[in-house]
C-alpha cells in the first residue's frame, strides 16, 4: 500500500522501513504512527517474505520526536481533541507492543539525531546501529512532558537508574559515542557507512533462521521481569519451539557435515 509519511521497500529477505517527513526530521505524527502499524502488518505478512526488519529516517536525522501539528494528518475532531496520555493509550503504545512482539529481527539505523518518542522508537532495535554524527535526546522535560515510548522501562535497564535520570531531568545530548560507551547502543559508523553496513548486518539476520531469531527476541524480553525459575521454564518451552523447525535440522546436519547452514526460516 502508499503511506503518506513512510517509504517501505523489500529487497530480498529485508524489509527497509524509512521515516519520511523530511521537513520536520520526521517527527512522528498521529498519521505516521498509524501508518508504522499498517506498515508492521504489511511487513509481517508472509507472503512478503520478509526475515529482518530494518529502520531508518529520511535526510538529516531519525526522528525529531513527537509533531502534534501535521497539518496532513486530516485527524478526526475527536483526535485532534485528545490529550497526550490519550494519544499514547490509543496509538503509540499498540505500536510499540507490536514491535516488541515482532516475529523477525528487528534494526535500527540512526542516522542523525533522535529525540523524544523518536528516540524510544531507536532505542527499541534489537540492535541499534549509528552515524558517529547523530545523538540522541530525552527531549521531553523541554515541553513540560515525561519520558514515553517505553523510554523509563528500556533506558534504566540499558543503562542503568543514574543514567537513566539523568538523561530525562537533564534533557542533555547524548552523542553516539557516548551512546555506544554507556551501552545505549551496539554499534557506531561513519555517516557514509551506516546504511551499507546496516543492509550487511540485516542480510546476515534475514539468512538466519528466523523462528530461532524470534524465539530469542521473545526470551529476552520477558526475562526482564521474570525470576530465574520462570526463565528457565520458558527457555525449556521455547526450546521445544525451535526444535521442532526445519532450521534446527539443517544447522545439526550443516554441523555434522562441516558446512555452512542453509537456513530457510522454517
Amino acid at each position: 500500500m502508499e503511506y503518506k509519511r513512510l517509504r517501505l521497500e523489500f529487497k530480498d529477505d529485508i524489509a527497509i522501513l524509512t521515516l519520511y517527513h523530511p521537513e520536520v526530521l520526521n517527527a512522528i505524527s498521529l498519521l505516521m504512527i498509524r501508518e508504522l502499524n499498517q506498515a508492521v502488518e504489511e511487513i509481517e505478512d508472509p507472503a512478503n517474505g520478509a526475515r529482518c526488519l530494518l529502520m531508518t529516517g529520511a535526510g538529516r536525522g531519525f526522528s525529531a520526536g513527537a509533531n502534534l501539528s501535521d497539518t496532513e494528518a486530516r485527524l478526526s475532531r475527536a483526535d485532534r481533541k485528545m490529550d497526550a496520555g490519550e494519544a499514547l493509550t490509543k496509538y503509540y503504545n499498540p505500536f510499540f507492543i507490536r514491535l516488541k512482539k515482532l516475529k523477525m529481527p528487528f534494526v535500527t539505523a540512526v542516522n542523525g539525531p533522535a529525540a523524544g518518542v523518536g528516540m524510544s522508537l531507536a532505542i527499541m532495535g534489537d540492535l541499534v546501529l549509528a552515524a558517529r554524527s547523530s545523538f540522541f535526546l530525552q527531549a521531553f522535560r523541554h515541553i513540560g512532558l515525561i519520558p514515553d515510548g517505553g523510554a523509563t522501562y528500556i533506558l534504566p535497564r540499558l543503562v542503568g537508574f543514574s543514567r537513566a535520570m539523568e538523561l530525562s531531568l537533564l534533557g542533555e545530548k547524548l552523542p553516539a559515542e557516548k551512546a555506544l560507551e554507556w551501552g545505549l547502543i551496539n554499534r557506531v559508523y561513519d555517516d557514509e557507512e551506516l546504511m551499507p553496513r546496516a543492509l550487511e548486518l540485516c542480510r546476515e539476520l534475514a539468512q538466519g533462521p528466523t523462528e530461532a531469531l524470534r524465539l530469542i527476541r521473545k526470551a529476552y524480553w520477558n526475562s526482564i521481569d521474570n525470576t530465574y525459575e520462570q526463565q528457565l521454564g520458558l527457555e525449556g518451552m521455547l526450546q521445544k519451539q525451535a526444535g521442532r523447525t526445519e532450521d534446527f535440522m539443517e544447522g545439526v546436519s550443516a554441523f555434522l557435515d562441516k558446512r555452512p547452514a542453509d537456513f530457510k526460516g522454517k
